[in-house]
């Protein structure tokens, strides 16, 4: 299914998934906005670090179940399997490209 993804998102699954953590961030823009768990991430640095930070807390994997376009935004459905009350559970990843990098990405049930 990760082969519908546009690159950039391509490349936060994967990099995420095998903790190739400069992989996750490659395809977000300078001034990227995350939205997860009702906190903003702003800039490379901020993603960066929430990235290590979720992955070193939670243990994650996103299988991607399905991918679908709306509007401007690329909305991705997956379950996300880790050390969490509840595992797996299946979450939405919006994000909002702009010229193939991701400007914005927010995440929830």
């Amino acid at each position: 299914m990760t082969d519908h993804l546009p690159a950039s998102v391509h490349a936060y699954f994967t990099g995420k998934n095998a903790r190739d953590f400069a992989l996750a961030v490659s395809g977000f823009a300078a001034h990227a906005v995350v939205k997860d768990e009702h906190k903003d991430h702003v800039g490379l640095s901020e993603i960066a670090a929430w990235v290590e930070a979720s992955t070193a807390a939670y243990d994650d994997q996103v299988t991607v179940q399905n991918v679908e376009a709306d509007g401007a935004d690329v909305v991705v459905t997956g379950e996300v399997a880790g050390r969490f009350p509840g595992s797996p559970i299946v979450l939405r990843f919006r994000f909002g490209l702009a010229e193939g990098l991701i400007e914005r990405l927010a995440i929830g049930g």
